[in-house]
């Protein structure tokens, strides 16, 4: 009997190390690939004076127009550049978030995280506005440096409270959602309490960032968000193995010899840092988390939300949200807007999904 298309595997070695990856989610990853580039490179070739795709192509490759060569390399290039690191953070985010409870509803959305670094976000940006040091989001230098280091205490007070309440005589996943849900209500709830009491030069500068926002990021913005990616892409691979053993139930991953509590830090750990680095680089996206691991598991086909698959799909949603802003939809609509758009529908009908499982 000849073995499914889904379950058909290749071997991949570097060096002494060895993977036997599934033909159908390789397939699908190659496949998100080809599409991220014809994304960013159409994103490139577009604005408010377009250019031809092939002309934008070599603009960036070897720029031999100095007028094409400054739009694409100078002017449209860093936010695409942002656009592609937030959304594969915000992807694998949500992937290890989603493993991690064993629950298609967990994201760092849901679970506190991004609100927690939306809150502190805010207290840095009208604390800094009512200080004198600008009136908007990028004036100044303490505003823009702030907002990482904010973001990414914010995140991980919040993840540390979502842990504190919800690890009670184990963590339970359906426990871990709802805990959540409450810590992140709460945060929302302190995050308008801040936008209330501001004036309105800080409360018009802070919700700019809140809607989730790429227009005008820079390099500057983009380094923060490539170093954490950097950095826990491959911790998130060498968790990949303890991962699988936990969809299998707490009880058998520990009879697998997996480190049950260690693992699970770790993976909230990297979970937190890339949410927290995506959301200081341009606000809350919203939905991104929570809808790209799902879609990536029903193409891949697997057990679990796969981590690269994650990846690369966030990546190619948040470029196409900055490119149906910049084209498609009336100026000044930020990203966030378009990813709601597309998560909020998403939701529902996993909700409904879910109810009508649990009722057959």
């Amino acid at each position: 009997m000849s073995t499914p298309h889904r379950l058909a595997k290749t071997p991949v070695r570097l060096g002494t190390a060895s993977w036997q990856l599934p033909l159908r989610a390789l397939s699908a990853t190659l496949a998100g690939l080809a599409l991220l580039v014809l994304l960013v490179t159409v994103d490139l070739a577009t604005g408010d004076f377009t250019i031809g795709i092939g002309e934008a192509f070599r603009a960036l490759v070897i720029g031999d127009h100095p007028a094409h060569a400054l739009l694409v390399r100078e002017l449209r290039l860093p936010q695409a550049t942002v656009a592609v690191l937030a959304g594969a953070a915000l992807g694998l985010s949500g992937a290890l978030t989603q493993t991690f409870a064993r629950n298609p509803l967990a994201s760092p959305d849901i679970l506190g995280v991004t609100q927690g670094a939306s809150l502190a976000a805010v207290l840095v940006i009208i604390g800094t506005t009512s200080a004198g040091h600008g009136g908007g989001l990028v004036d100044g230098p303490l505003q823009r440096f702030g907002l990482v280091p904010a973001a990414f205490a914010g995140g991980i007070a919040a993840a540390g409270l979502l842990w504190l309440l919800a690890r009670r005589r184990g963590l339970d996943p359906q426990r871990l959602v709802l805990t959540g849900i409450a810590v992140s209500s709460v945060l929302t709830a302190g995050t308008q309490w801040l936008l209330v009491r501001a004036s309105i030069n800080d409360a018009a500068s802070a919700q700019v960032w809140l809607y989730g926002n790429l227009n005008g990021r820079g390099w500057d913005h983009a380094v923060p968000v490539a170093v954490v990616l950097a950095t826990m892409f491959p911790l998130s691979l060498l968790l990949g193995r303890h991962l699988n053993a936990i969809q299998l139930g707490h009880d058998t991953a520990r009879g697998l010899g997996v480190r049950l509590p260690s693992t699970q830090l770790l993976t909230l750990l990297a979970a937190v840092l890339l949410a927290a680095a995506a959301v200081s680089a341009v606000g809350p996206l919203g939905f991104v988390a929570f809808v790209v691991p799902q879609i990536a598991l029903r193409l891949t086909g697997g057990s679990r939300p796969p981590l690269v698959a994650s990846m690369v799909y966030g990546a190619c949603l948040v470029v196409t949200a900055d490119l149906m802003c910049r084209t498609v939809l009336p100026p000044g609509v930020p990203a966030g807007v378009v990813t709601a758009c597309v998560g909020a529908p998403y939701l529902i009908w996993l909700l409904i999904r879910t109810n009508r499982r649990h009722a057959a």
